[in-house]
């Protein structure tokens, strides 16, 4: 998953889990972003404001050095009418369900589903899993990440419907309205007149 700007900004939300300290039953971590951390969301995706932002997760260990995330991100953001231009908020919920592997296998399963590519339909192609950098599975940015995934980028205040101005043509400005003024006077000029 990646954010615009996601390279040359820091992350703005930071929980880093180091998975040598999981144990085998792994862990559950509850996070909710600080008042610093929501202001600079709101700044890295376009958003009026971030209101609340809370992550639950569940982190398990697998075989090969693998981990499960599974967990839930919940947020209200502050938005802008795209119809009204009115202030609205936003509730998000969504649902995270990933795999962790260590660097060397993300790559190498990235460069497989890439291979694969020219003979699947875009529809088929499986995600790559995510890579734990460092020994780190960061789960601030993994709740960002869902975060702004899960933003409407059109959002609509309740009841605003967009109602194009519709008026009627003018005959005048037909663009064959010239071409049928000279006709007629083609035709005046063969009566006489």
């Amino acid at each position: 998953m990646s954010r615009p700007n996601a390279e040359s900004r820091p992350d703005p939300w930071r929980a880093p889990v180091i998975v040598a300290q999981i144990p085998d039953t792994g862990v559950h971590r509850k996070l909710e972003a600080s008042a610093a951390e929501r202001q600079a969301m709101a700044e890295l995706a376009g958003l009026r404001e971030v209101l609340s932002a809370q992550a639950e997760f569940d982190v398990v260990p697998k075989s090969g050095g693998r981990f499960e995330v599974t967990g839930r991100v919940r947020a209200r953001v502050g938005q802008t009418c795209v119809i009204t231009l009115d202030p609205i908020e936003s509730e998000i919920e969504e649902a995270v369900d990933l795999m962790f592997v260590p660097e060397a296998e993300a790559r190498r399963l990235a460069d497989l589903i890439e291979e694969g590519q020219d003979d699947k339909a875009p529809a088929e192609i499986a995600d790559p899993p995510e890579a734990i950098a460092n020994g780190i599975i960061d789960l601030g940015r993994l709740a960002t990440d869902a975060l702004f995934l899960a933003i409407d980028p059109y959002p609509r205040k309740e009841g605003a419907v967009f109602e194009a101005e519709v008026t009627a043509p003018d005959p005048a400005d037909h663009p064959f309205a010239v071409l049928k003024a000279l006709q007629g006077k083609k035709r005046d000029k063969k009566k006489g007149k």
